[in-house]
Formats: structure tokens, sequence, C-alpha cells
């Protein structure tokens, strides 16, 4: 059969990629049409045809958009054309909802080719009136968060929870890990600091993470920043003064955090990776004007917390610093409570273990490949 898949990201060209080898191992004439990147070329070999990489089209921010819209619009025809010209006998788009949630309204519009989503839209946390466009122009949708589960069921939406891609990467990298690596660290004590993977994440999160963290180097502790591929390290480097003592690690945020003791996470999928792995943490978001962004914030999101730890548990097992919250004195008294020790350790560890357990066994792209191959031969 043939398949045309959209990812405009670098987390949705690797999940794209993992979803596109549990379908060849389940078609074996599976043919591929992609807007995507290296992984997913990687993954579809020859019987697949890359038409555009996501980096020429992953614009985020709203000045951005609009200084770059009409590349992006561009993007979107030649998109359209494609899919129309070729018939696969699915589309499946990968997250990115602004580009895709577009392109899904005019091929549902104009044809009946079936529109399949992997990895839903955080519509639950804001624009929940995107639920009337995928209830329009989406057939089946396969979630990757287990309380998006009821969410869609408020909204007479079924949809099919395949697991977590995070749970699968941290179960192959620990099978592919050699048994005789050694650490990448010293035998120091570690607190890993990882401030984000965009410059203006990194400049608004490592400072302030640093000066909350440095106290430890004196108690025997090393930090270590776990930097992020396209960052220089002259930036991180810029971001300290003349007494921050730390290093930068580029070998993986997995192996960094596999030896630490704790970690002060940036909000995002790395706070999943993080408590998959078993490291205590601290979610940090600064930003500007931080009391304005907390009052804003009680009317734009519609969910209580930040990180997906949270939100899987329903509760705040992690402590969340966001906006005006964020600040050396509160970080450092959270950093107390989780270093070995800590009063709050031991129960971060045992609730990481019961969103394990919400989360499910690895197997994420192979259960949405196995549905999507079975929908296409019911058709």
């Amino acid at each position: 059969m043939k398949y045309f898949l959209i990812a405009g990201e670098a987390s949705g060209d690797l999940h794209a990629a993992n979803l596109m080898r549990a379908i060849i191992a389940r078609d074996s004439e599976a043919q591929f049409r992609f807007y995507g990147g290296d992984n997913m070329q990687d993954a579809a070999g020859s019987c697949g045809i890359m038409l555009r990489h996501y980096k020429d089209i992953a614009f985020m921010g709203f000045i951005t958009v609009i200084l770059h819209l009409r590349t992006i619009l561009s993007a979107m025809r030649s998109c359209r054309q494609s899919i129309m010209e070729w018939q696969p006998n699915v589309l499946i788009l990968v997250d990115y909802p602004g580009f895709n949630l577009k392109i899904a309204k005019q091929i549902k519009a104009h044809t009946n080719i079936p529109i399949y989503y992997y990895i839903s839209p955080k519509i639950w946390a804001w624009k929940e009136r995107r639920i009337h466009a995928i209830k329009r122009d989406i057939d089946e949708m396969f979630s990757i968060l287990p309380f998006e589960v009821d969410f869609y069921k408020r909204h007479s939406y079924p949809i099919h929870y395949v697991g977590n891609p995070s749970v699968d990467e941290i179960s192959e990298w620990k099978k592919e890990r050699k048994a005789n690596l050694q650490p990448p660290l010293s035998t120091l004590k570690t607190i890993a600091l990882l401030p984000g993977s965009r410059i203006n994440e990194i400049k608004a999160n490592l400072p302030l993470m640093l000066q909350a963290a440095m106290p430890y180097t004196q108690r025997g502790y090393q930090l270590v920043v776990a930097g992020a591929p396209n960052i220089e390290d002259s930036l991180y480097m810029e971001l300290s003064n003349s007494d921050s003592q730390f290093s930068i690690f580029r070998g993986g945020s997995f192996e960094l955090l596999s030896v630490s003791e704790a970690a002060l996470v940036t909000s995002g999928t790395a706070t999943l990776e993080t408590a998959l792995l078993r490291v205590p943490q601290v979610v940090c978001y600064y930003m500007r004007a931080g009391w304005f962004v907390n009052l804003l914030r009680k009317f734009l999101l519609k969910v209580k917390y930040i990180s997906l730890v949270n939100l899987i548990v329903d509760r705040e097992l992690v402590p969340e610093l966001v906006a005006g919250q964020m600040t050396p004195a509160n970080l450092s008294r959270y950093i107390a409570g989780i270093v070995k020790g800590g009063a709050d350790r031991e129960a971060q560890l045992k609730g990481y273990e019961e969103m394990a357990q919400r989360l499910g066994e690895p197997g994420a792209p192979q259960r949405a490949a196995q549905i999507i191959c079975r929908k296409l031969k019911e058709r």
C-alpha cells in the first residue's frame, strides 16, 4: 500500500520513522512519500521518497511564522498537490498541528483518502476548539498519552491509545547499551541540568539553574549540562559567570541521566524521559514578566500542570517552577528535597512507578502499525 506521512519537526521525524519501520514489518509492499527528516529517510530506504525536509518548514512562534508565511503556504500547496497526484491509501499526520490540520481539511474536502493522526495535537492544553476540525477531518487518532483517552471521550470522539514512544526509546537504549560501557562522567555525584533545546529556553533557564545548583559543588557534586545538538558550547559558557563550575556533556541525555542523582529539567518530553530513567527532578520554565504570565496561564491553559509526568499521574508529583515562580531561591529549596537524603526523593521515585504503569509496555509504533494496516485492509 501507499503511505503519505507528514512530520514537521525533529521529534516527529523520529517517531514517524519508527512507525514506518513497524508498517514495513507488516506490509512488505509498503511505499512511502513524506515530508520529514533523515530518520524517516533511513527507515523508508529504497521504498520511500522524501519530498521536503522538515527543516524547511519548522517555524515556531507568531513573528517567525509571519516572516516565513510565504514559504509555509508554498509548502502547503506543494504538499496538497503531491498527495492528490499520488493518491495514497492513507495520509498519516504526525503531531505538528498548525500545518497538518490545514492539510487534513483540504484533503478531506477534495478526496476520499483516509486521514490518520499519530501523536495527537495537545488540544487538551490549549486551542481546544481544534476538536471540531479533528472530528470533521481525522478518521483515526492514535494517542501516546493515557489521559488523552478521557479528554477525547468527553468530546464523543473515540481514539486509540497505543503507548508512549519514549518508553520504547529508553527500552531500546538500555538494550543497545554495551555491558562494558564506562560511565561518561567522573565518579562525583552528578546533578544534571537540561535547560532545553532552543536558544531562548537555554538563555532563560540555564543562568537560574546554575545559580541555584552551584552551592552543591561545595558538597561534592558536579553540575553537568546536557548540550543540545545544534547549540555551540560557547553559548553555554556565555550564560555562566566566572565562578560557575560545570561541564557540558554531548553523549545524549539518556546517558547523562543514567548517572545522575537529580535533575533540573526545562518542561517538555525531557521531563517524561527523566522520570522513566528514575531520576528525581524539578521542572523549570522561566519567562519574563512572570506575574503577568502566571495570570494569563489561568485563562489560556486548560490543564493544571505543564509537565507530562504530573499530567499522567494527575497530581503534582514533580515540582513545577513556571514563569515568576522560577527563582534561584525556590529552585534551591526544591533541589534539597530531591538529592539523596532529601524529604521528597522517595515519593517521586514511588510516583514514577505509578506513571510507568499508566504508560504501559514498549511497543507503541508496533501497536499503531497493527491498527493502521488492519483498518486499511478492512477498507
